[in-house]
């Protein structure tokens, strides 16, 4: 039987399952999801591996719950954009977005989870994808309410469209920048002002 996130438990005390999250987070970290064996996972937490399948289930599940976890705690540090609704619509969308890049660059592992899972063959598993879907279609909900007020403010099909074609692009371009800072060193934030000119750019020769 697999626990839920919020039941007690009388036979692992209540901190167990973050202990065991934060030692697969080490663990995938260092040697990849595909590396980290239940053994690895239980001298690196302390506890036995009964403690692991009572919480999780099996290793997928630990996965499930460790991106689910990583969400809810960059989530929190995640600005929405109707926080600066008092703005014009451009500026608007860079605040929201500069606020953005900086939770982003304080939880990078965030990013590079994500991606190392979308790209593994745990993908398909039923659990993680529910939660990567999850993830993404708030990503792109974000993107959209940012897009919406500069190029369709009054609606319209083809200005709706336009709105989701950026909005994919602008959830590609956080994805590619998990590897990029990986890589490079290249923060999230340096990345604003580049993007942001090209939507005021695209914006002005749109007329709006």
């Amino acid at each position: 039987m697999v626990r839920g996130s919020g039941s007690a438990s009388t036979d692992a005390g209540p901190s167990s399952r973050d202990v065991i999250l934060d030692a697969a987070r080490d663990l995938i970290a260092d040697k990849g999801y595909d590396g980290m064996a239940v053994s690895d996972l239980c001298a690196k937490a302390g506890l036995p591996a009964s403690s692991i399948y009572y919480h999780f289930g099996n290793k997928l599940g630990v996965l499930a719950a460790l991106l689910d976890r990583t969400f809810g705690e960059l989530h929190a540090l995640f600005p929405n954009p109707s926080s600066f609704d008092d703005r014009a619509p451009l500026d608007r969308l860079e605040a929201w977005f500069t606020a953005a890049c900086r939770s982003l660059d304080k939880r990078p592992d965030y990013l590079r989870l994500l991606l190392a899972i979308s790209v593994g063959p745990q993908k398909d598993a039923e659990a993680v994808r529910k939660t990567v879907r999850r993830i993404r279609d708030y990503a792109h909900a974000s993107w959209v309410d940012a897009l919406t007020p500069i190029f369709a403010p009054d609606g319209g099909e083809e200005n709706e469209a336009l709105v989701n074609q950026l909005a994919v692009l602008g959830r590609a371009l956080t994805d590619g920048l998990s590897v990029t800072s990986s890589l490079d060193d290249m923060t999230y934030s340096s990345q604003v002002t580049p993007f942001v000119s090209l939507v005021r750019g695209l914006a002005a020769q749109r007329g709006v």
